[in-house]
């Protein structure tokens, strides 16, 4: 067996990992690489390390684009094999997916009216809503738990990641001539005590690990206190006025944040302030968490059966028409605007950051990770000057960070998670989806834990079992 890392290999961002055995080849994710936008558009269309064509099946931890996003780029490529995920993980990429598709559309036609005006060649765009609904059809849809031989030799489990709805951590187990290999997949991990979704379920023991390592040096703020700072900002917001801008990813984010909001007003004196969810995307995505109730945990039942809609309250207004969208840079606070991309790369999200970051009464509030070169990151990292379509914008409004609500596990709950192996069997812990800082942190702690061989993969390094 050999495993190449393609993507998410010392970076947090554009998940893809080759697997070869049997004399089959197929990827874990298959992800969009997010950062600098140069940099993102070569490495997004370029597949040195293997032939899309060559591919026999992908196998799909979760719908975050960071991990699904290339998915129709392998299938313009010419892939034609099948795509297994979960259920739900089908259900939010065929929203996800031609949303994806849609920006890709938007965004090269806003910048090829620019290059021309400059006498430039025109861009392609990565995909097309086309290749979306075609990649839509190769899904292949499991539940958890069911075991299911996808290749001779080759079988495949998921179990919940707790990360996103329908995420999962995946179970291979491979026969290897007269050898069983389990190899895991950590996908995302998720946190305990998040609002909506259950817990994340451990795997059974395996001989090699390909973990995510995204927090593996850093703690969060306790997920139960995410309301009680989520609500000091709101009445902020309403004493002083402000507008509250939330970048958040359309799925997961966007829907943890809206339940937030609705126990904190079902629970205390406070009136609703309007409230935006301005996204096609999180329109979409919200009625697919309402499909899966399966997937929620007890409390968030509890919730659904004494209310008639967890993502709804007075107030709350989804907006998909654009032109809804820019009326409300006419509108005064308080009010809070939740947009996506949460990593601030593309999106209506853009266009409320340009019209609101130069007032320093109102409040950015950032609620999830941002890979390094993103404009997400710039703003958590306190730059005063920020681009957004190529112009320059002083950034006086506050910002405030809110890790609380990250839906990552931070360093305690990746050690915790780790410590369950048996450490006499693994073989070789794998970190991947990481930044190389935080993996080197997550490496020592691991050793101290028992575990003799821990690896971090560089992009195009490839370990023979």
């Amino acid at each position: 067996m050999k495993i190449t890392f393609i993507g998410a290999a010392r970076t947090v961002t554009g998940s893809m990992h080759l697997i070869e055995t049997n004399g089959k080849k197929f990827l874990l994710d298959c992800g969009m690489y997010q950062g600098k936008r140069k940099l993102a558009f070569e490495i997004n269309r370029t597949f040195d390390l293997f032939d899309p064509k060559e591919l026999d099946f992908i196998i799909l931890s979760h719908a975050h684009i960071d991990h699904s996003g290339n998915l129709p780029t392998i299938v313009r490529k010419g892939f034609k094999g099948d795509i297994y995920s979960t259920f739900a993980t089908r259900d939010l990429a065929a929203v996800m997916l031609q949303d994806s598709a849609h920006i890709q559309e938007k965004d090269v036609e806003y910048v090829n009216k620019r290059r021309k005006k400059r006498g430039q060649n025109p861009f392609e765009p990565l995909y097309t809503q086309k290749d979306a609904l075609t990649t839509l059809s190769m899904f292949v849809g499991m539940n958890y738990h069911q075991e299911r031989e996808i290749a001779p030799g080759i079988k495949l489990t998921f179990f919940d990641a707790g990360h996103i709805l329908g995420s999962a951590s995946v179970l291979l187990t491979i026969r290897e001539d007269d050898k069983v290999i389990n190899l895991g997949f950590s996908g995302d991990l998720g946190r305990n005590n998040l609002p909506i979704l259950k817990d994340p379920e451990h795997i059974p023991d395996v001989d090699l690990f390909i973990s995510e390592s995204t927090y593996g040096g850093r703690m969060h703020e306790n997920a139960l206190n995410s309301e009680a700072q989520l609500e000091e900002i709101v009445r902020r917001a309403m004493k002083n006025k402000s507008k509250i801008i939330i970048p958040a990813f359309s799925v997961g984010r966007t829907q943890e944040i809206v339940f937030a909001l609705n126990r904190i007003y079902d629970r205390t004196n406070l009136v609703p302030i309007p409230t935006y969810v301005d996204s096609p995307l999180s329109v979409n995505a919200t009625d697919v968490f309402r499909m899966h109730p399966e997937c929620f945990d007890y409390e968030t039942v509890q919730f659904l059966l004494r209310e008639e809609d967890p993502f709804g309250f007075k107030k709350l207004t989804y907006i998909t028409d654009v032109e809804d969208s820019k009326r409300l840079n006419e509108k005064q606070g308080p009010l809070i605007i939740i947009s996506s991309s949460g990593m601030c790369e593309a999106g209506r999200i853009l266009h409320h950051l340009a019209n609101n970051v130069g007032n320093p009464n109102n409040i950015i509030l950032m609620v999830g990770y941002s890979a390094e070169n993103t404009l997400g990151r710039k703003i958590i990292d306190g730059e005063k000057k920020i681009n957004i379509f190529g112009d320059e914008y002083d950034l006086k409004a506050e910002v405030i960070v809110m890790e609380s609500f990250s839906a990552h596990a931070d360093a305690n709950e990746l050690y915790n998670y780790a410590d369950k192996f048996d450490k006499s069997r693994m073989q070789n812990f794998i970190l991947v989806h990481g930044e190389y800082e935080q993996q080197q942190i997550f490496k020592e702690k691991l050793h101290s834990l028992g575990f003799l061989n821990v690896t971090i993969p560089a992009r195009g390094e490839t370990i023979t079992i």
